[in-house]
């Protein structure tokens, strides 16, 4: 397999008549403008933070798919040069003795990377053919039989002959089209949080996971930097209200539920959260929606079936990039055709890998003492040697359970225009 930085094309396969709006710049997007951008077509990505975002949770690719497409798209060896390597994560004891510890491929697969660093090479590979905006956000969409007025919080309005939502679980863009969020967010009972904190515990490259039923808390170091680390809270919890841009409220959310923690170390830990500059909050939730596309419009990644975590969604999404473009392209623009057979393709396989994620919260923040130790008598016998091979393909069946076209070698289809009614 070739590690090629483009892919050959074909007159059947052009798209040189085709310009799509993607909304969100995090992964989905800026992977969606690769591929469009090499079959032709003009791209624009808009995002309404007014950078590329940094930082965020590491993320990890696992099996045979993962690895074709980030082959396919170029960027396999970057991806590895950047990866955290990170090395094991420890379940520990109220007074910090180690009772089980987790191999590296069940938390970080086959490699690993900072959301972050991963956005950063995606926008390396694509700024110079594709025209990113940031700080600024679809105020309106209004599609007719030839395309879609765009009106913008900011910008003057333009005119796209395809939209696509990219822009994540709480996706903008899905609200304007299918409707509000309240109608496809499932809650799974569990709220996560992330937030950096000093490195007092010296760790390089590892993790330490302390649990109390219906909470936890890991501290952990993924890029050997010496003085900072990164604390993980998850809960058990009935669905909270409140402000998702109110982070003082979400602190204080935080202090209740963790008040008294019995580790050693949660104190400390516990202190960053009152200085933190940055948090991130949110509920442990996937997006279940019955159909992708609506005329012009179609999601991509956690705006069409994304979970907060443990749903293998950055892998998902890179993938299902790769598939979407090559649908519009077999399909010669007609979105219609392409996107009903991105769909098809996609569909089943996204909602295999979602389905991990339901085990997040109970994982992490077992419900009672009891649950508790049967995880990790569990994951002490899975990370026996005489069974690692097999969880290791287990943990990759979902990622791994579907079947990638060639699309430089499928020969086209479908006879409409973008003139087409939608």
């Amino acid at each position: 397999m070739t590690n090629s930085t483009s892919t050959p094309q074909t007159a059947t396969h052009s798209l040189t008549h085709l310009n799509v709006l993607i909304s969100g710049a995090s992964v989905a997007g800026p992977a969606l403008a690769l591929w469009l951008a090499r079959y032709g077509a003009r791209v624009t990505v808009l995002e309404k933070a007014p950078a590329l975002r940094e930082g965020g949770f590491a993320v990890d690719f696992r099996g045979e798919v993962h690895r074709t497409v980030l082959r396919r798209m170029g960027i396999w060896d970057e991806v590895h040069r950047r990866q955290t390597h990170m090395g094991r994560q420890t379940i520990v004891e109220a007074d910090d003795r180690e009772r089980v510890d987790l191999p590296a491929f069940l938390m970080s697969g086959d490699v690993e990377i900072f959301r972050g660093e991963l956005s950063k090479i995606l926008y390396e590979r694509t700024k110079d053919r594709v025209e990113y905006v940031f700080g600024d956000s679809i105020a309106s969409l209004t599609e007719d039989s030839e395309g879609i007025d765009v009106t913008f919080d900011h910008g003057a309005p333009r005119r796209f002959d395809l939209v696509v939502g990219a822009d994540g679980l709480h996706s903008h863009t899905r609200r304007l089209v299918f409707g509000d969020e309240s109608r496809y967010l499932r809650f799974l009972g569990y709220y996560v949080a992330g937030f950096g904190i000093p490195n007092h515990l010296g760790l390089d490259r590892t993790a330490r996971i302390y649990s109390e039923p219906g909470r936890s808390i890991m501290i952990n170091n993924y890029d050997g930097d010496p003085s900072a680390a990164g604390a993980c809270l998850v809960f058990k919890s009935e669905r909270l209200d409140y402000d998702r841009h109110d982070i003082g409220r979400q602190k204080e959310i935080l202090a209740d539920r963790f008040a008294g923690l019995g580790w050693t170390h949660a104190a400390k830990a516990l202190d960053g959260l009152e200085s933190a500059d940055e948090l991130y909050f949110d509920a442990i939730a996937q997006i279940h929606i019955d159909r992708l596309s609506q005329g012009r419009v179609v999601l991509l990644g956690d705006a069409g079936y994304g979970a907060t975590m443990g749903g293998i969604g950055t892998g998902t999404a890179l993938v299902s990039a790769y598939v979407l473009a090559g649908e519009l392209a077999a399909a010669r623009g007609d979105h219609r055709t392409g996107f009903a057979a991105y769909e098809a393709e996609i569909r089943a396989y996204a909602k295999g890998c979602q389905k991990s994620s339901g085990n997040a919260g109970p994982f992490l923040a077992p419900a009672t003492e009891k649950k508790i130790r049967s995880r990790d008598r569990m994951y002490r016998m899975l990370s026996s040697r005489f069974l690692a091979g097999f969880f290791k393909r287990l943990t990759e069946k979902a990622a791994s359970d579907l079947t990638l076209k060639d699309y430089a070698r499928q020969p086209a289809r479908g006879y409409a225009s973008l003139n087409r009614q939608p």
